[in-house]
């Protein structure tokens, strides 16, 4: 069932337990001077499911879920909570209201232990008028035990991990009686284990009748727990399907406005002879044995689940992390090892997984990250030219079709996908003959994804040798010439292109499967 645009409170068999959806938002718009950030923001939340909301960044979903939780007011449209409006004048309205939003890096009070976190400023107090700790720490263990998680409630809230505080704030939402809860890429930061709890505990708050919006980019994770789906683009709504009557190419499709294939438009490339030779690499409780090969023109794909080793390999071959035996030779030579600026001055790049933290420095501008690997180059006597550096940006940005205001402009206010083109300029200005990139479309929205995919099979096609980390399996499928797949710090499987299928990646993924080396 396809719901083109429901003009009328969406009825929907599978899921709806109310006669009214539990949030409905029905032609909202939003503009900030000339730019129209909303043009028809519409989305029907049943009490009782899961409901996706997926497009790609600029879409206006990050717009529509700020209207939500009462940070922006919309200039048009209707807002109904269990059928009747409100107009919220701030987030303390929208809580008030019953919606909550789980954001995917929780701000919780460090200092503060977790209970105290979940009842932050309506404490529980005893007959004195003081605050009750145990009464506090109660609440807590009963609010945890309801979502089926065991966390103390006395534990200081620094250090523990993004899944554990993401549950500590579905537990204040939960405390605070929300209906509606909204989940803003919750699975980012998260190994497949605290995926799978997350996952647990979003059925059972559905279960107990509550309305989650989930919003992701990962159409495994929207296919395996949501009801429904509404698809967005430029502004507008699309559609809204049932989860179990459509596929994943005809979402995509809605999203980006053409077939899934172009998201893989991988480029026939001559490949050539070896260009980086890794043989013997081992790293104690790491890696073992590593062996492989990348020719020029060649994606190799390094698969394998969170935890297998995949990147530690990366950051060894590239001098960042150091290893025991084994030795790694680019063009013929050997490359010192736990030397990283040997490795880029014998024509290594490495575009790492965590783009914000390792690839840029988020506060400089545009054209200063997309040049740091050129400093040498560019200065004279020491000094660097403001006017060399920004040619030299511009060039790469051309190429790379980066889409900035400013070379001027902080690097921080790119989206996620030109963030990554920054990266890639960075490196790409070395003219490198080997290049890593690790998780090369993570936290990209699936049109821009396409753009990352043409830039690395056009580097192949210019005989570039290239390393690809993904996790994704369609992306090394749809990408890779060879698949390399690791399971516990081994290499399992060596799969061409015609051998590699989801099963056969699985199964070497999981151990089960042990391929030709």
């Amino acid at each position: 069932m396809t719901i083109d645009h429901p003009a009328q409170p969406a009825r929907t068999e599978p899921t709806g337990r109310s006669t009214q959806p539990a949030l409905s938002l029905i032609g909202a718009a939003k503009t900030f001077g000339p730019v129209v950030a909303l043009a028809d923001g519409t989305v029907q939340i049943e009490a009782g499911e899961i409901h996706a909301l997926v497009g790609e960044n600029g879409a206006g979903k990050s717009t529509l879920v700020k209207i939500l939780a009462g940070l922006y007011t919309p200039d048009a449209g209707d807002f109904t909570l269990a059928g009747k409006p409100v107009a919220f004048r701030g987030v303390a309205d929208s809580k008030a209201a019953g919606i909550s939003v789980i954001y995917q890096e929780p701000t919780l009070f460090p200092d503060l232990t977790v209970a105290e976190n979940i009842f932050i400023g309506r404490q529980p107090k005893n007959g004195l008028g003081l605050i009750s700790t145990g009464a506090m720490r109660k609440a807590a263990r009963a609010l945890f035990d309801r979502l089926g998680v065991q966390i103390d409630p006395d534990r200081v809230a620094e250090g523990l991990s993004i899944a554990d505080q993401q549950i500590i704030e579905i537990a204040k939402a939960i405390s605070l009686d929300a209906k509606v809860l909204i989940m803003d890429e919750p699975t980012a930061a998260l190994s497949g284990v605290e995926v799978d709890r997350l996952f647990q505990v979003a059925r059972s708050l559905r279960d107990a009748g509550a309305g989650i919006m989930f919003i992701s980019h990962r159409f495994e994770e929207v296919f395996a727990l949501c009801d429904r789906i509404t698809v967005m683009r430029d502004g507008r709504y699309i559609a809204t399907h049932v989860t179990s009557e459509t596929t994943v190419d005809a979402i995509v499709r809605q999203m980006v406005g053409r077939d899934i294939a172009a998201l893989f438009p991988k480029q026939d490339a001559e490949i050539g002879d070896a260009v980086l030779t890794v043989d013997g690499l081992s790293r104690a409780g790491v890696f073992s044995d590593i062996s492989f090969t990348v020719r020029s023109g060649e994606i190799v794909a390094l698969a394998g689940l969170v935890g297998a080793g995949r990147t530690e390999v990366a950051r060894a071959v590239f001098g960042i992390d150091p290893y025991d035996t084994g030795r790694v030779t680019l063009g013929g030579k050997p490359v010192k090892a736990g030397d990283p600026q040997a490795a880029i001055d014998a024509g290594m790049g490495f575009v790492p997984e965590d783009r914000r933290k390792q690839g840029l420095v988020m506060d400089l501008s545009v054209a200063r990250n997309a040049t740091l690997t050129l400093r040498h180059r560019l200065a004279r006597f020491g000094i660097i030219s403001g006017r060399r550096e920004r040619e030299a940006a511009e060039e790469w940005s051309a190429r790379l079709q980066v889409k900035t205001g400013s070379q001027e402009y902080a690097v921080s206010t790119l989206s996620g996908g030109n963030q990554q083109k920054v990266v890639l300029a960075k490196w790409l200005a070395t003219e490198p003959t080997f290049l890593i990139v690790d998780e090369p479309t993570r936290g990209i929205d699936v049109g821009t994804k396409s753009e990352v995919h043409r830039l690395i099979s056009e580097l192949a096609g210019r005989g570039i040798a290239i390393l690809m980390i993904s996790s994704e399996l369609p992306e090394v499928l749809g990408m890779a010439d060879r698949v390399l797949v690791m399971h516990e710090g081994r290499i399992t499987a060596e799969l061409t292109r015609e051998e590699a299928t989801p099963e056969t990646v699985m199964h070497a993924a999981t151990g089960s499967l042990e391929g030709a080396r």
